[in-house]
Protein backbone atom coordinates (compact mmCIF):
# COMPACT_ATOMS: atom_id res chain seq x y z
CA UNK A 1 0.00 0.00 0.00
CA UNK A 2 2.97 2.36 0.92
CA UNK A 3 4.59 1.87 -2.64
CA UNK A 4 0.81 2.74 -4.10
CA UNK A 5 0.49 5.78 -2.00
CA UNK A 6 3.79 6.95 -3.14
CA UNK A 7 2.93 6.65 -6.75
CA UNK A 8 0.00 8.97 -6.02
CA UNK A 9 1.73 11.42 -4.50
CA UNK A 10 3.77 11.18 -7.61
CA UNK A 11 0.87 11.41 -10.03
CA UNK A 12 -0.47 14.35 -7.80
CA UNK A 13 2.17 16.20 -7.94
CA UNK A 14 2.20 16.36 -11.86
CA UNK A 15 -1.82 16.85 -11.89
CA UNK A 16 -1.54 19.63 -9.70
CA UNK A 17 0.73 21.45 -11.56
CA UNK A 18 -1.84 21.23 -14.94
CA UNK A 19 -4.75 22.46 -12.39
CA UNK A 20 -2.93 25.01 -11.12
CA UNK A 21 -2.93 26.71 -14.18
CA UNK A 22 -6.71 27.88 -14.30
CA UNK A 23 -6.74 27.84 -10.49
CA UNK A 24 -5.03 30.60 -8.53
CA UNK A 25 -5.89 29.12 -5.34
CA UNK A 26 -3.42 25.89 -6.58
CA UNK A 27 -1.52 28.18 -8.07
CA UNK A 28 -0.11 28.93 -4.66
CA UNK A 29 -0.19 25.59 -3.48
CA UNK A 30 2.33 25.21 -6.45
CA UNK A 31 4.33 28.34 -6.71
CA UNK A 32 4.56 28.58 -3.07
CA UNK A 33 7.03 25.13 -2.93
CA UNK A 34 9.05 25.77 -5.71
CA UNK A 35 11.60 27.84 -3.14
CA UNK A 36 11.01 25.44 0.21
CA UNK A 37 14.40 24.07 -0.02
CA UNK A 38 16.28 26.96 -1.03
CA UNK A 39 15.04 29.17 1.68
CA UNK A 40 15.79 26.64 4.66
CA UNK A 41 19.05 25.85 2.94
CA UNK A 42 19.74 29.95 3.68
CA UNK A 43 17.96 30.32 7.02
CA UNK A 44 18.80 27.43 8.91
CA UNK A 45 21.94 26.45 9.59
CA UNK A 46 24.23 23.17 10.04
CA UNK A 47 24.34 23.95 13.59
CA UNK A 48 20.81 25.67 14.34
CA UNK A 49 18.86 24.07 16.57
CA UNK A 50 15.02 23.91 15.55
CA UNK A 51 11.50 22.84 16.51
CA UNK A 52 9.09 22.11 13.93
CA UNK A 53 5.83 22.71 13.89
CA UNK A 54 3.37 21.36 11.05
CA UNK A 55 -0.36 23.13 10.31
CA UNK A 56 -2.52 22.14 7.67
CA UNK A 57 -4.15 25.68 7.83
CA UNK A 58 -5.53 28.85 9.65
CA UNK A 59 -7.29 26.58 12.27
CA UNK A 60 -4.91 24.14 12.95
CA UNK A 61 -2.02 27.37 13.20
CA UNK A 62 -4.06 28.61 15.89
CA UNK A 63 -4.50 25.68 17.80
CA UNK A 64 -0.85 25.51 17.89
CA UNK A 65 0.19 28.88 18.55
CA UNK A 66 -0.20 28.87 22.44
CA UNK A 67 2.18 25.92 22.46
CA UNK A 68 4.41 27.43 20.02
CA UNK A 69 4.82 30.48 21.95
CA UNK A 70 5.49 28.71 25.57
CA UNK A 71 7.90 26.23 23.27
CA UNK A 72 9.50 29.24 21.95
CA UNK A 73 10.06 31.14 25.64
CA UNK A 74 11.21 27.30 27.14
CA UNK A 75 13.63 26.81 24.08
CA UNK A 76 15.07 30.82 23.23
CA UNK A 77 18.27 28.71 21.60
CA UNK A 78 16.21 27.14 19.25
CA UNK A 79 14.83 28.06 15.85
CA UNK A 80 10.97 27.66 15.59
CA UNK A 81 10.15 26.56 11.67
CA UNK A 82 6.60 26.17 10.83
CA UNK A 83 4.76 24.22 8.03
CA UNK A 84 1.60 24.98 6.30
CA UNK A 85 -0.22 22.16 4.00
CA UNK A 86 -2.68 25.01 2.53
CA UNK A 87 -2.69 28.39 0.90
CA UNK A 88 -5.25 29.65 3.03
CA UNK A 89 -3.02 29.21 5.96
CA UNK A 90 -0.09 30.07 4.54
CA UNK A 91 -0.70 33.88 2.86
CA UNK A 92 -2.91 34.77 5.66
CA UNK A 93 0.00 34.35 8.58
CA UNK A 94 3.64 34.06 6.29
CA UNK A 95 4.07 36.97 8.28
CA UNK A 96 3.47 35.57 11.69
CA UNK A 97 5.66 36.39 14.38
CA UNK A 98 6.22 33.56 16.70
CA UNK A 99 7.59 31.30 13.57
CA UNK A 100 11.51 32.40 12.86
CA UNK A 101 11.24 30.61 9.23
CA UNK A 102 7.71 29.64 7.62
CA UNK A 103 7.05 27.83 4.48
CA UNK A 104 5.11 25.30 2.96
CA UNK A 105 5.19 21.71 3.48
CA UNK A 106 6.19 19.88 0.61
CA UNK A 107 4.06 16.94 -1.16
CA UNK A 108 4.71 13.69 1.02
CA UNK A 109 7.33 11.99 -1.22
CA UNK A 110 10.53 10.07 0.43
CA UNK A 111 12.88 12.45 -1.76
CA UNK A 112 11.04 15.78 -0.21
CA UNK A 113 10.46 13.94 3.37
CA UNK A 114 14.05 13.14 3.54
CA UNK A 115 15.37 16.25 2.35
CA UNK A 116 13.19 18.75 4.30
CA UNK A 117 14.01 16.60 7.43
CA UNK A 118 18.04 16.90 6.52
CA UNK A 119 17.91 20.49 6.16
CA UNK A 120 15.67 21.06 9.21
CA UNK A 121 16.86 18.55 11.16
CA UNK A 122 14.35 19.66 14.48
CA UNK A 123 15.25 18.31 17.92
CA UNK A 124 11.46 18.27 18.50
CA UNK A 125 8.08 17.81 16.11
CA UNK A 126 4.47 18.81 16.78
CA UNK A 127 2.15 17.86 14.11
CA UNK A 128 -1.55 20.43 15.18
CA UNK A 129 -4.39 17.78 15.54
CA UNK A 130 -4.09 15.52 12.14
CA UNK A 131 -2.65 15.34 8.62
CA UNK A 132 -0.71 12.13 9.15
CA UNK A 133 1.99 12.16 6.02
CA UNK A 134 3.70 8.37 6.46
CA UNK A 135 6.81 9.70 4.30
CA UNK A 136 7.53 12.03 6.67
CA UNK A 137 6.39 10.10 9.58
CA UNK A 138 8.38 7.27 8.37
CA UNK A 139 11.67 9.35 8.05
CA UNK A 140 11.53 11.04 11.69
CA UNK A 141 10.77 7.30 12.96
CA UNK A 142 13.72 6.47 11.30
CA UNK A 143 16.00 8.90 12.50
CA UNK A 144 14.36 8.91 16.03
CA UNK A 145 13.01 12.34 16.59
CA UNK A 146 10.63 13.14 19.32
CA UNK A 147 7.34 13.72 17.83
CA UNK A 148 4.11 14.68 18.95
CA UNK A 149 0.51 14.97 18.18
CA UNK A 150 -1.12 17.99 19.97
CA UNK A 151 -5.25 18.60 20.21
CA UNK A 152 -5.31 15.50 18.06
CA UNK A 153 -8.68 14.06 17.58
CA UNK A 154 -9.49 10.72 15.79
CA UNK A 155 -13.07 9.01 14.38
CA UNK A 156 -14.08 5.89 13.61
CA UNK A 157 -14.52 6.87 9.81
CA UNK A 158 -10.43 7.80 9.88
CA UNK A 159 -8.57 5.31 7.88
CA UNK A 160 -6.12 3.64 10.72
CA UNK A 161 -9.10 2.05 11.81
CA UNK A 162 -9.83 0.52 8.50
CA UNK A 163 -8.81 -3.19 7.50
CA UNK A 164 -6.52 -1.31 4.61
CA UNK A 165 -5.30 1.09 6.40
CA UNK A 166 -1.97 -0.94 7.71
CA UNK A 167 0.93 1.66 5.92
CA UNK A 168 -1.65 4.25 7.93
CA UNK A 169 -1.45 2.71 11.25
CA UNK A 170 2.05 2.10 11.21
CA UNK A 171 2.58 5.96 10.42
CA UNK A 172 1.82 6.24 13.64
CA UNK A 173 4.05 4.56 15.57
CA UNK A 174 6.66 7.42 14.70
CA UNK A 175 4.83 9.55 17.34
CA UNK A 176 6.40 9.65 20.88
CA UNK A 177 2.90 10.67 22.45
CA UNK A 178 -0.70 11.57 21.49
CA UNK A 179 -1.87 14.60 23.52
CA UNK A 180 -5.69 13.90 22.39
CA UNK A 181 -9.20 16.03 22.68
CA UNK A 182 -10.85 13.66 24.32
CA UNK A 183 -11.52 9.99 25.43
CA UNK A 184 -13.57 8.73 22.70
CA UNK A 185 -9.71 9.50 20.81
CA UNK A 186 -8.10 7.61 23.56
CA UNK A 187 -10.23 4.65 23.42
CA UNK A 188 -10.11 5.02 19.56
CA UNK A 189 -6.12 4.88 20.00
CA UNK A 190 -6.11 1.91 22.51
CA UNK A 191 -7.69 -0.20 19.86
CA UNK A 192 -4.69 0.02 17.80
CA UNK A 193 -2.24 -0.67 21.01
CA UNK A 194 -1.14 2.99 21.85
CA UNK A 195 -0.88 4.03 25.26
CA UNK A 196 1.09 6.69 24.73
CA UNK A 197 -1.42 9.09 25.07
CA UNK A 198 -2.70 11.88 27.17
CA UNK A 199 -6.66 13.34 27.22
CA UNK A 200 -4.89 17.45 27.29
CA UNK A 201 -8.24 19.08 25.59
CA UNK A 202 -7.80 21.61 23.23
CA UNK A 203 -5.19 24.00 23.09
CA UNK A 204 -7.85 26.54 21.48
CA UNK A 205 -9.22 27.26 24.58
CA UNK A 206 -5.50 28.22 25.74
CA UNK A 207 -5.68 30.52 22.59
CA UNK A 208 -8.79 31.92 22.73
CA UNK A 209 -8.22 32.59 27.06
CA UNK A 210 -5.46 34.72 25.83
CA UNK A 211 -6.86 37.10 23.79
CA UNK A 212 -8.99 38.52 26.64
CA UNK A 213 -5.80 39.91 27.89
CA UNK A 214 -5.24 42.10 24.66
CA UNK A 215 -6.40 45.30 23.67
CA UNK A 216 -9.25 44.27 21.22
CA UNK A 217 -10.58 48.22 20.65
CA UNK A 218 -11.26 48.77 16.98
CA UNK A 219 -12.05 52.72 17.27
CA UNK A 220 -14.15 52.39 13.93
CA UNK A 221 -15.53 49.70 15.20
CA UNK A 222 -17.05 51.59 18.37
CA UNK A 223 -17.81 54.59 16.35
CA UNK A 224 -20.10 52.27 14.07
CA UNK A 225 -21.91 50.54 17.26
CA UNK A 226 -22.57 53.72 18.74
CA UNK A 227 -23.78 52.16 21.98
CA UNK A 228 -26.83 49.87 19.82
CA UNK A 229 -27.44 46.15 20.12
CA UNK A 230 -25.00 44.91 17.74
CA UNK A 231 -25.10 41.42 15.46
CA UNK A 232 -21.30 40.52 14.36
CA UNK A 233 -21.65 37.70 11.38
CA UNK A 234 -18.11 35.88 11.51
CA UNK A 235 -17.06 33.54 9.02
CA UNK A 236 -20.47 33.62 6.64
CA UNK A 237 -21.18 32.20 3.60
CA UNK A 238 -23.65 32.66 1.33
CA UNK A 239 -25.72 30.07 2.69
CA UNK A 240 -25.81 31.97 5.76
CA UNK A 241 -26.31 35.01 3.85
CA UNK A 242 -29.46 34.25 1.84
CA UNK A 243 -31.06 33.58 5.57
CA UNK A 244 -29.37 36.98 7.37
CA UNK A 245 -30.11 39.35 4.90
CA UNK A 246 -33.76 38.50 4.92
CA UNK A 247 -33.66 39.39 8.50
CA UNK A 248 -31.67 42.49 7.93
CA UNK A 249 -33.59 44.01 5.58
CA UNK A 250 -36.96 42.97 7.56
CA UNK A 251 -36.14 43.70 10.83
CA UNK A 252 -37.72 46.75 12.39
CA UNK A 253 -35.51 46.78 15.34
CA UNK A 254 -32.92 49.69 16.45
CA UNK A 255 -29.80 47.30 15.27
CA UNK A 256 -26.71 47.25 13.97
CA UNK A 257 -25.18 44.54 11.89
CA UNK A 258 -21.26 43.43 11.21
CA UNK A 259 -20.73 40.95 8.74
CA UNK A 260 -17.09 39.32 8.43
CA UNK A 261 -17.97 37.01 5.46
CA UNK A 262 -15.56 33.82 4.99
CA UNK A 263 -14.62 34.92 1.49
CA UNK A 264 -13.62 38.17 0.65
CA UNK A 265 -13.17 38.03 -3.07
CA UNK A 266 -14.37 42.15 -4.18
CA UNK A 267 -16.97 40.99 -6.40
CA UNK A 268 -18.61 38.35 -3.94
CA UNK A 269 -18.45 41.15 -1.68
CA UNK A 270 -20.17 43.92 -3.92
CA UNK A 271 -22.93 41.37 -4.48
CA UNK A 272 -24.06 41.00 -0.60
CA UNK A 273 -23.57 44.65 0.13
CA UNK A 274 -26.06 45.23 -3.59
CA UNK A 275 -28.55 42.90 -1.95
CA UNK A 276 -28.71 44.63 1.56
CA UNK A 277 -31.19 47.49 1.93
CA UNK A 278 -29.89 49.13 4.91
CA UNK A 279 -27.41 51.67 4.71
CA UNK A 280 -24.00 49.59 4.18
CA UNK A 281 -20.57 50.44 4.06
CA UNK A 282 -17.07 48.60 3.71
CA UNK A 283 -14.13 48.54 5.91
CA UNK A 284 -12.00 49.53 2.75
CA UNK A 285 -14.59 52.52 2.59
CA UNK A 286 -14.85 53.44 6.19
CA UNK A 287 -12.16 56.99 5.74
CA UNK A 288 -13.94 60.06 6.31
CA UNK A 289 -16.96 58.67 6.66
CA UNK A 290 -19.76 59.08 9.58
CA UNK A 291 -19.71 55.49 10.63
CA UNK A 292 -22.49 56.04 13.40
CA UNK A 293 -24.77 56.87 10.77
CA UNK A 294 -24.47 53.29 8.97
CA UNK A 295 -26.66 50.14 9.95
CA UNK A 296 -24.48 47.55 8.34
CA UNK A 297 -20.46 47.20 8.09
CA UNK A 298 -19.22 44.71 6.29
CA UNK A 299 -15.37 43.60 6.89
CA UNK A 300 -13.97 42.91 3.22
CA UNK A 301 -10.33 42.33 4.94
CA UNK A 302 -8.86 39.67 7.25
CA UNK A 303 -7.56 39.86 10.86
CA UNK A 304 -10.13 41.84 12.68
CA UNK A 305 -12.95 39.73 13.10
CA UNK A 306 -11.45 38.22 17.08
CA UNK A 307 -11.58 42.09 18.02
CA UNK A 308 -14.62 42.54 16.54
CA UNK A 309 -16.28 40.12 18.44
CA UNK A 310 -15.65 42.31 21.75
CA UNK A 311 -18.17 44.51 20.73
CA UNK A 312 -21.18 41.73 19.91
CA UNK A 313 -23.85 41.62 21.87
CA UNK A 314 -25.42 38.41 19.62
CA UNK A 315 -23.03 36.34 17.47
CA UNK A 316 -23.51 34.27 14.45
CA UNK A 317 -20.89 31.79 13.47
CA UNK A 318 -21.16 31.21 9.80
CA UNK A 319 -20.32 27.34 7.66
CA UNK A 320 -22.53 25.44 9.26
CA UNK A 321 -25.26 25.21 6.36
CA UNK A 322 -22.20 23.68 4.17
CA UNK A 323 -19.99 21.18 5.10
CA UNK A 324 -17.73 20.13 6.51
CA UNK A 325 -19.84 22.71 9.24
CA UNK A 326 -19.73 25.79 11.68
CA UNK A 327 -16.48 27.87 11.72
CA UNK A 328 -15.16 28.87 15.08
CA UNK A 329 -17.31 29.62 18.05
CA UNK A 330 -14.54 30.01 20.95
CA UNK A 331 -13.66 33.24 19.57
CA UNK A 332 -17.23 34.86 20.61
CA UNK A 333 -17.33 32.26 23.07
CA UNK A 334 -14.90 33.22 25.03
CA UNK A 335 -16.29 36.92 24.97
CA UNK A 336 -19.21 35.62 26.64
CA UNK A 337 -21.74 36.35 23.73
CA UNK A 338 -24.38 34.44 22.82
CA UNK A 339 -24.37 32.09 19.66
CA UNK A 340 -26.24 31.42 16.90
CA UNK A 341 -25.38 28.59 14.50
CA UNK A 342 -26.42 26.90 11.42
CA UNK A 343 -27.65 23.04 11.53
CA UNK A 344 -24.24 21.05 10.82
CA UNK A 345 -21.89 21.23 14.22
CA UNK A 346 -21.76 17.42 14.84
CA UNK A 347 -18.30 17.00 14.12
CA UNK A 348 -16.95 20.06 16.45
CA UNK A 349 -16.77 18.99 19.58
CA UNK A 350 -17.08 22.74 21.35
CA UNK A 351 -20.29 23.45 19.07
CA UNK A 352 -21.86 21.02 20.37
CA UNK A 353 -21.10 21.17 23.58
CA UNK A 354 -22.64 24.39 24.17
CA UNK A 355 -25.66 23.23 21.81
CA UNK A 356 -26.23 20.66 24.77
CA UNK A 357 -25.47 23.72 27.18
CA UNK A 358 -27.51 25.94 25.57
CA UNK A 359 -24.83 28.68 25.07
CA UNK A 360 -25.44 27.92 21.65
CA UNK A 361 -28.40 28.00 19.49
CA UNK A 362 -28.63 25.76 16.52
CA UNK A 363 -30.90 26.99 13.57
CA UNK A 364 -32.31 25.16 10.37
CA UNK A 365 -34.17 26.95 8.34
CA UNK A 366 -35.11 31.13 8.42
CA UNK A 367 -38.04 30.67 10.42
CA UNK A 368 -36.05 29.16 13.46
CA UNK A 369 -33.16 31.64 12.77
CA UNK A 370 -35.84 34.77 12.49
CA UNK A 371 -36.78 33.48 15.89
CA UNK A 372 -33.58 32.85 17.50
CA UNK A 373 -32.69 36.90 17.21
CA UNK A 374 -36.15 37.80 18.27
CA UNK A 375 -35.78 36.41 21.27
CA UNK A 376 -32.00 37.41 22.02
CA UNK A 377 -33.10 41.15 21.32
CA UNK A 378 -35.79 41.29 23.27
CA UNK A 379 -34.62 39.56 26.24
CA UNK A 380 -31.37 40.97 27.81
CA UNK A 381 -31.44 38.42 30.82
CA UNK A 382 -31.63 35.47 28.21
CA UNK A 383 -28.32 37.28 26.37
CA UNK A 384 -26.81 37.52 29.28
CA UNK A 385 -27.51 34.13 30.62
CA UNK A 386 -26.43 32.16 27.73
CA UNK A 387 -23.56 34.48 27.09
CA UNK A 388 -22.12 33.63 30.57
CA UNK A 389 -22.69 29.96 29.89
CA UNK A 390 -20.62 30.67 27.33
CA UNK A 391 -17.60 32.26 28.32
CA UNK A 392 -17.65 29.72 32.11
CA UNK A 393 -17.35 26.68 29.08
CA UNK A 394 -14.24 28.46 27.67
CA UNK A 395 -12.72 29.13 30.72
CA UNK A 396 -13.43 25.46 32.28
CA UNK A 397 -11.78 23.92 29.66
CA UNK A 398 -8.61 26.12 29.30
CA UNK A 399 -4.92 24.54 30.20
CA UNK A 400 -4.07 22.14 27.54
CA UNK A 401 -0.78 23.68 26.41
CA UNK A 402 0.54 23.94 30.03
CA UNK A 403 -0.06 19.99 30.26
CA UNK A 404 1.93 19.62 26.62
CA UNK A 405 4.52 21.96 27.75
CA UNK A 406 5.38 20.42 31.03
CA UNK A 407 5.83 16.67 29.35
CA UNK A 408 7.70 17.90 26.82
CA UNK A 409 10.17 19.77 29.58
CA UNK A 410 10.33 16.40 31.29
CA UNK A 411 11.81 14.60 28.45
CA UNK A 412 13.77 17.10 27.70
CA UNK A 413 15.81 16.78 30.97
CA UNK A 414 15.51 12.91 30.67
CA UNK A 415 17.34 13.17 27.80
CA UNK A 416 20.27 15.20 29.20
CA UNK A 417 20.56 13.09 31.77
Amino acid sequence: MLFLYNLLMIFAGFVIKIIALFSPKIKLFVTGRQTVFETLTLQIGPSDRTIWFHAASLGEYEQGLPVMEKLKLEFPNHKLVLTFFSPSGFEVRKNNTVADVTVYLPLDTKVNAKKFIQLVHPDYVFFIKYEYWPNYLNELKKLQIPTYLISGIFRENQLFFKWYGGFYRKALDAFNHFFVQNSGSKELLARLGKTNVTVSGDTRFDRVVSILEKNNTLDFISEFKNNTLTIVIGSSWPKDESLLVNFINSSRHNLKFIIAPHNIKPEQIQDLKKIICKKTVLYSEKENKNLSEYNVFITDTIGILTKIYSEADIAYVGGGFGNPGVHNILEPATFGVPIVIGPNFSHFAEATALVNMKGCITVSNQKELNEAFENLIQNEDIRHEKGHICSTFVKMNKGATKSIVKFILNESLKNLQ
